[in-house]
């Protein structure tokens, strides 16, 4: 083995993405993430994207050295634009490519900061950085990267901090949230929605998602009173909102978001009324309208239908839906046990789909269907 120094040099070129690993230590990669090496290094259009996001970041280059400061006007709105985008991709990219994108953008960002730049210019970075480092934490999460997630969330919120930005801080809360919903931690996570709502403008985007997040949480924990509170307040804050120019982009709430999260909050519930929800969101999420089609989104909304299916005692169809989750590859990570809970309620009906359904599963997710998974409180 090489030196340990040699080696640490090593592991940060690779996941700074300066250089691909080799068959070997790629492989090892893929064992520790469980992904496959398409998944983590795009093999096959490695060099075309690569030289796109080149581009990119040579065009913002550019535009700031022919400025009369180290960033310049265009620099930053170049610099903004790209990170709306990188945001808007979220529900249509896997979350490691994005990743890839988000790194080279974070790098950016560092470099102008090392320059000279005036005070309106430095908080303009701050954000920017801030709202990547959001951006870079969530797909860390959803590949179930935690210590580099909470690395992430914790610049995140260090840069919101120092750009006086509440909203950014909210979302840095209600982030940690949602991870702990995933983990299984519903006091936490309730705890830290609420924190979440504290942090951030009141009616803004983050605050709705806090809320909505609160919501789960209850829901997970059997408490009806509290969650159908928490969705009353988000229908009430949500209903005159219009819809947003880019209904797609992760950190803009939608009336979408909203009927997403009601069947999630009620299929955990196990309120009938979540079947019908489910429904309407995932022909929203499938359709050519609001933004065009968001598959990330209808996969999970598969998922939630398929669970409110579970509730209504028609196990045939929701292993038919959850079926069509898994095989549509979209499902990352961080949504894996949504589907077992869904494949282990189809086992106990004992209905003939379920043998298909969890050896799709092991294939498609990589690794059986266990049954050591959070119960739904009664």
């Amino acid at each position: 083995m090489p030196e340990p120094e040699s080696m640490v040099r090593r592991i940060r070129d690779h996941e700074s993405g300066k250089h691909r690993p080799d068959d070997e230590y790629a492989e090892l990669y893929c064992r520790v993430y469980g992904l496959s090496e398409h998944a983590l290094f795009n093999d096959g259009n490695d060099g075309d994207e690569e030289a796109d996001l080149g581009d990119e970041i040579d065009a913002m280059e550019l535009a700031r050295r022919a400025a009369a400061s180290d960033v310049g006007r265009q620099t930053l709105e170049r610099l903004e634009i790209a990170v709306d985008d990188l945001a808007a991709a979220y529900p249509r990219m896997p979350p490691a490519q994005l990743l890839g994108r988000v790194r080279r953008h974070l790098q950016y960002v560092a470099r102008l900061l090392d320059g000279r730049k005036t005070m309106v210019e430095h908080r303009r970075l701050l954000v920017a950085g801030g709202w990547l480092s959001l951006l870079g934490a969530t797909c860390h999460i959803d590949l179930k990267q935690y210590p580099a997630a909470g690395a992430r969330l914790r610049t995140a919120a260090q840069l919101a901090e120092h750009a006086t930005h509440a909203e950014i801080r909210g979302w840095c809360l209600e982030t940690e949230a949602w991870q702990a919903l995933t983990e299984g931690e519903y006091q936490h996570a309730m705890v830290l929605s609420q924190a979440a709502q504290d942090a951030a403008p009141r009616g803004s985007s983050a605050y709705i998602q806090a809320t909505g997040q609160e919501g789960r949480a209850w829901a997970r924990m059997g408490k009806g009173v509290e969650t159908r509170a928490a969705l009353t307040r988000i229908q009430h804050m949500v209903s005159p909102m219009p819809m947003p120019d880019r209904p797609e982009h992760h950190f803009k709430y939608d009336p979408a978001k909203s009927e997403a999260y009601t069947a999630t909050t009620l299929a955990w519930l196990g309120d009938p009324a979540a079947v019908p929800y489910a429904r309407q969101v995932l022909a929203r999420m499938e359709s050519t309208e609001d933004g065009g089609p968001r598959p990330r989104r209808a996969a999970s909304a598969r998922l939630d239908l398929a669970l409110a299916l579970l509730a209504t005692d028609e196990p045939g169809e929701a292993g038919h839906v959850a079926l069509q989750a898994v095989m549509s590859g979209l499902l990352v990570p961080s949504n894996y046990w949504r589907a077992k809970e869904v494949i282990v309620g189809v086992e106990q009906r004992q209905i003939r789909e379920a043998a298909e359904l969890s050896e799709i599963y092991r294939e498609m997710c990589g690794s059986p269907a266990k049954r050591d998974l959070p119960e739904l409180s009664a």
